[in-house]
């Protein structure tokens, strides 16, 4: 049975896009030239992530940096099993 991954909603809770956002970061770390772009793009260091790893703006960082640039937003989305949209939707989540 396939497992079936809905937006976060009001009803959703921030953990929600927390999680999210943590398995997208999982995702950017699996390819070492995008890894190495979200530092330079972002400002974000190893030492930062190690040590606010559960920031929401760390983790708003990292959706903002798939959410700028499509082809990785996509690849991103396909690989978490979800819809583009719902990865922008968590990063509104997490810097409400």
């Amino acid at each position: 049975m396939p497992i079936i991954t809905r937006p976060p909603s009001p009803d959703h809770s921030p953990e929600d896009a927390d999680a999210l956002a943590l398995k997208a970061l999982g995702w950017v770390l699996t390819d070492d030239a995008r890894a190495e772009r979200l530092l330079a793009l972002t400002g974000l260091t190893p030492d930062i992530l190690r040590e606010r790893l559960t920031d929401p703006v760390v983790l708003a960082a990292v959706l903002d940096f798939l959410a700028n640039h499509e082809p990785d937003l996509m690849l991103a989305a396909d690989a978490l099993g979800v819809e583009p949209q719902v990865l922008l939707d968590a990063r509104e989540h997490l810097v409400r």
